[in-house]
This record gives structure tokens, sequence and C-alpha cells, in this order.
């Protein structure tokens, strides 16, 4: 599996990657990543189709666990993807902007 630090996930999103954050509804309405696309874990296998494969996409979840293992369905299906290290705990304890609601 590829993985990212923080500081490649920044440089990634400026150039036009997608960033999907796979928990739950709940938690990403408490605070993401700002510009992350919420796709539950759980949904993500049936959504494929919203994804650009002509892209990078970054796979982040509360602290990694999750979106490794959605990187890896995402790696078989033939996408570029990467798992964000240290998912979105890193985010905040990094003291980097995030966003609350719905985007």
């Amino acid at each position: 599996m590829r993985e990212v630090d923080l500081t490649q996930l920044e440089v990634a999103m400026q150039r036009g990657a997608t960033v999907v954050d796979v928990r739950e509804p709940m938690e990403y309405v408490q605070a993401h990543v700002p510009g992350a696309v919420p796709i539950p874990m759980g949904q993500l296998s049936a959504r494929l189709g919203e994804l650009d494969k002509g892209s990078s996409v970054l796979v982040i979840c509360a602290t990694g666990n999750r979106s490794s293992a959605m990187t890896d369905l995402l790696t078989t299906a033939g996408y570029d993807a990467f798992n964000v290290a240290g998912g979105t705990m890193a985010w905040l304890r990094s003291g980097r902007a995030v966003a609350s609601g719905l985007r």
C-alpha cells in the first residue's frame, strides 16, 4: 500500500488530487480536511463511479486504519490511491485548518 504524509497530502491537493474521507458522516461533520469528499467506508465500493481514475485519490479516516483498507480496495479497482498516514487526527494535531459541517 502506498502512503503519503500530511505535507505530501497538501501538495497533492494543490495539484488537484481528490481526498476521500471514509469516516462516518457524524465524524466528518465534526471536523475534516478542507475539500475532502465524504464517502463512508461502507459505501465506497458502491460509489467508485464517482471517482476519477485519471487523477490521484488520497484516502483519509481518523487514524489511518480504515483508509488503509479502502486504499487497497481502490488500488485493486485500478485507481491511483494513497493512504494518508495518521489520518484526520494527525491533521488536527498539526494545527492545519479544518472544516466542519457538510463541506
